[in-house]
């Protein structure tokens, strides 16, 4: 594992001051790599490269979306299949301790923890050099920094159980940063890097620049953090102090949150910043082709991350406009697995929360603005990964003009990592959880005010005959049959804290459903056995792999440590015991 969490100056200094191009052509030929990385520009560099890292360097391992771990493990989307290939694993909870995702996930934390420490030690070199950074700007880099190796760090602990934290030589002395054990989840560390940033990042972005976290960043993070470990006191004291001291406001519209022409809005917190170019890109999404299906606006994408039936039924509504919590007490909804394009097919005319074709591409409805969704000839293997594909993580054709590189594998869309819309509803489970159900409504309300005057998805289709070809749409009309109502007073599911734990969890569900959140929020609210279990016997209707699959909460919780790092660090790195027998096979 040391390995991958040291670098050696000369690399740094060669690969990634490279994003500061005026920098390095302004040092002479055959300058120390440690004197260039020790000056201001240098120091400054470091800490750009590793905002790089928080996005991730490979598919399985990307941290921003975690849609591997957070979302294609739970019941919202499956990974994906292809013919013969092994990735159903996520899918079937049939964890592998060398399956490739674990490494790359564990590689990707690390790399960011070294760059964040890197970033601290070459600071205190300068500050003990000639041409030594201001102070405020210097404890404002040191803050930065401890926030993302806190974040980082964050990462790792919700994909293994137990981590090592590591800090700079200096911090842990005697111990060597290669000594460190994972002996705990590594709270303490996070808290006490988050506290530093607190205590010492601004109210606004610093430098002006909007991809740096602020104060509040800071919280919401720590927050977070706490909601984890059920400490909703102290969670409640940072919510609170966002909400009325950070001048966040929801932005009108739902999907404002996800387009491209309203980026670091009103409502972001803390933001992955993302571009491209002729040449390059940066995506928060590695391998964006994962998210989209066939069609003119992918370029042939790989069609992978899949939702799942269950989730397109959570957002049907009851008359009044109001969630249908009891999964028991919904409707099975049409859809078009094994329809061909070629064939008729007529969506389903419930009524439905009108976050669902913001969130969910399927057949009928138009696809940001690239025609109407034909099903089965855009899907890949739909007999295997379904009828559906993710919206959030495409830009409207509209927004084409934004992008110089690509259409569909990489665009530059932001990844809003943190916003008003998680404090909102994460101060709403602390109010059920302390007994203050109207407070717990109203902040729910607020999040389906919101979406109730949301612009829904427009074009309705008058015909389902050649939708591939030649739809016949009315674009005045919605796509389908909307209707989202706030809870009046008094209503059953705020009349007791188990009813209205479920009327929050849902809200949470179907605010940020494939953001890579949902299977971290099952486990930590205790319902990861009896939600992906009922699941999978739902499920299997349509997905055949998914038969004699079990997800069991003692062994399929956490993920394994790549093998070679735990042999790489024997006696220091314990594996999870609940793969200490099984067989690598990657």
């Amino acid at each position: 594992m040391y390995r991958k969490i040291l670098f050696p100056a000369i690399i740094i200094a060669s690969g990634l001051l490279a994003c500061n191009e005026d920098f390095l052509t302004k040092q002479p030929p055959g300058a120390a790599a440690g004197l260039v990385i020790e000056s201001p520009e240098g120091v400054e560099a470091i800490l750009v490269a590793t905002y790089a890292s928080i996005r991730g360097t490979t598919m399985g391992g990307a941290m921003g979306s975690d849609w591997t771990f957070g979302s294609a493990y739970s019941d919202d989307c499956h990974y994906g299949k292809s013919g013969g290939n092994a990735w159903d694993v996520i899918d079937r909870y049939d964890m592998r301790v060398a399956f490739p995702n674990f490494r790359y996930r564990w590689s990707n934390c690390y790399e960011g923890v070294s760059r964040a420490n890197r970033v601290i030690e070459f600071l205190i070199k300068n500050q003990q050099g000639d041409r030594p950074i201001p102070p405020e700007r210097a404890i404002q880099i040191e803050a930065e920094a401890k926030f993302l190796r806190a974040w980082f760090h964050f990462q790792a602990n919700k994909v293994f159980e137990y981590i090592p934290y590591i800090k700079t030589e200096a911090e842990l002395a005697p111990i060597l940063p290669e000594n460190v054990p994972n002996s705990d989840h590594g709270w303490d560390g996070i808290e006490e890097d988050l506290q530093f940033a607190i205590d010492n990042l601004p109210v606004t972005h610093p430098l002006g620049e909007v991809g740096r976290p602020t104060k509040f960043a800071a919280e919401a993070v720590k927050a977070h953090a706490h909601l984890y470990q059920k400490e909703f006191d102290q969670a409640r004291e940072l919510l609170d102090d966002i909400i009325n001291n950070g001048g966040f406001e929801l932005v009108p519209n739902f999907y404002n949150n996800y387009d491209m022409t309203h980026e670091n809005n009103a409502e972001s917190i803390f933001e992955i910043q993302v571009y491209t170019t002729a040449t390059s890109h940066n995506s928060v999404y590695p391998a964006g082709a994962a998210f989209h299906q066939k069609g003119p606006a992918s370029l042939g994408g790989w069609g992978f991350f899949n939702p799942t039936q269950l989730l397109f039924e959570a957002f049907q509504v009851d008359n009044d406009g109001l969630p249908i919590l009891n999964i028991s007490d919904r409707d099975p909804l049409a859809n078009d697995q094994g329809i061909s394009s070629k064939e008729e097919f007529i969506p389903t005319d419930h009524l439905l929360d009108l976050r669902v074709d913001w969130t969910i591409a399927r057949r009928g409805i138009d696809y940001l603005g690239w025609g109407i969704h034909p099903g089965e000839a855009w899907m890949r293997e739909q007999d295997l990964n379904g009828p559906y594909m993710t919206k959030k993580y495409m830009h409207f054709k509209s927004e084409q003009i934004l992008n110089n590189y690509g259409r569909g594998f990489y665009n530059g869309k932001n990844y809003r990592l943190y916003r008003l819309a998680h404090i909102i509803l994460w101060r709403a489970e602390i109010a059920v959880e302390e007994g203050d159900l109207d407070y717990a409504r109203n902040l729910v309300n607020k999040i389906r005010d919101r979406a109730k005057n949301s612009t829904p998805v427009m074009g309705l289709c008058t015909s389902y005959s050649d939708l591939e070809n030649n739809p016949e749409v009315d674009w005045n009309q919605p796509a389908a049959n909307y209707k989202v109502e706030p809870y009046p007073p008094a209503h059953i599911a705020f009349s007791d804290k188990d009813n209205a734990r479920e009327a929050v969890r849902m809200e949470i569900r179907l605010e940020f459903a494939t953001e890579g959140h949902r299977f971290f929020d099952l486990r930590r609210w205790g319902l990861d056995n009896s939600v992906l279990n009922d699941f999978i016997q739902r499920d299997q209707i349509m997905t055949n792999y998914m038969k004699g699959a079990i997800y069991d909460p003692e062994e399929d919780d956490f993920w394994p440590l790549p093998p070679d790092e735990v042999e790489l660090q024997e006696g220091i790195l314990r594996q999870d015991s609940s793969y200490l027998n099984y067989q690598y096979i990657y």
